[in-house]
């Protein structure tokens, strides 16, 4: 029996690092399960559009697919237009929406390679202040995983953890940097906790002017290729069984 095929969905952006760096992500998980068949679509700027790939998909005669939202956390994109969009696929998909990457400790993993691959080292966390900076959302169960994550990061080691959010809430990356210095932390480090560069993580770089280490987005980090097909797998799998597979 064929695997489904895995349809990554994207955000998608004016700004050609953000698609770059999701076909360097996609090109890391297919290096992990080159039998998989993968595809991209993006919302929006960017194509192919994930209406036109699910058209491919079923003039190809595919039948199964598991739609992953290339997300950290469940708003509205993963809420309502994935959703919607996924409504208006061919009929003859079977189409299984997996759940968002985050939070999961493996994404908590890709962000202390970023900060260590920025120059800290594991024996600095102790007198390290960290910003986890996101890109910001209305939802308030967003917002409420991003402060959840900075609260279980925190446990780990660091002097500090502190959310910021480059839109739509509050702090913003250069307060909770300012935070974290009257905190007393011997160092201030900003962890963007977002997936691709684009008009967001450029604010986040903007904010952490005053910080001491300015890590890198997740992009293709090795964890987060490993979440997408967790997710994947765990989308795949009622299908599989109720199939008798």
């Amino acid at each position: 029996m064929h695997s489904p095929v895995l349809l990554v969905i994207a955000h998608g952006s004016r700004d050609p690092r953000h698609a770059a760096t999701v076909h360097a992500l996609v090109r890391r998980v297919r290096a992990r399960r080159p039998w998989l068949r993968v595809e991209t679509g993006f919302l929006d700027f960017n194509v192919p559009s994930v209406s036109g790939v699910l058209e491919s998909l079923a003039a190809d005669g595919v039948r199964d697919v598991v739609a992953l939202p290339l997300l950290l956390t469940r708003a509205f994109h993963a809420k309502s237009d994935i959703p919607a969009v996924l409504h208006e696929a061919p009929a003859r998909l079977r189409i299984r929406q997996a759940e968002v990457l985050g939070p999961s400790p493996l994404l908590t993993s890709a962000l202390e390679r970023r900060l260590y691959e920025a120059g800290l080292a594991p024996g600095d966390k102790s007198s390290t202040g960290v910003v986890l900076a996101s890109a910001g959302s209305t939802d308030p169960e967003a917002i409420a995983v991003i402060a959840e994550i900075a609260r279980e990061w925190r446990r780990t080691g660091w002097c500090a953890v502190r959310p910021a959010f480059a839109s739509a809430s509050l702090p913003r990356t250069e307060d909770a940097v300012r935070e974290l210095r009257a905190l007393g932390c011997a160092r201030v480090a900003v962890a963007p906790y977002v997936l691709a560069p684009g008009f967001l993580p450029d604010r986040i770089a903007r904010g952490a002017a005053e910080a001491d280490v300015l890590a890198d987005v997740l992009g293709p980090a090795p964890e987060v290729a490993r979440v997408l097909l967790d997710r994947y797998d765990e989308a795949r799998m009622p299908a599989l069984a109720a199939l008798g597979a």
